[in-house]
């Protein structure tokens, strides 16, 4: 199973829990498509609606930023911890 981690500004999305577990592996698409069909609204914060990484969101498995290791593409294993956080802007 993957763990997905979330930030307080996204748990509200996906009814206050801070890790949901995945069963889908192999890819980052896959982990995303599966938390998608369980948690819509939590997809639409992650992703636009043509399925690409929202640009504010920055997505990490197991420590790596995904956009430097494939995006989406990205080789996600058994066991896994992907990590979801939205920027945060300020000033």
């Amino acid at each position: 199973m993957v763990t997905v981690l979330l930030p307080g500004p996204l748990r509200g999305e996906a009814g206050g829990a801070s890790r949901l577990s995945v069963a889908a592996t192999g890819t980052l698409r896959a982990v995303l498509d599966e938390l998608a069909a369980h948690h819509p609204r939590l997809s639409r914060r992650i992703r636009d609606e043509r399925g690409e990484l929202r640009r504010y969101v920055n997505v990490f498995v197991d420590g790596e930023d995904c956009r430097h290791s494939g995006g989406l593409a990205t080789p996600v294993g058994d066991d896994a911890e992907v990590q979801v956080l939205p920027s945060v802007a300020g000033g």
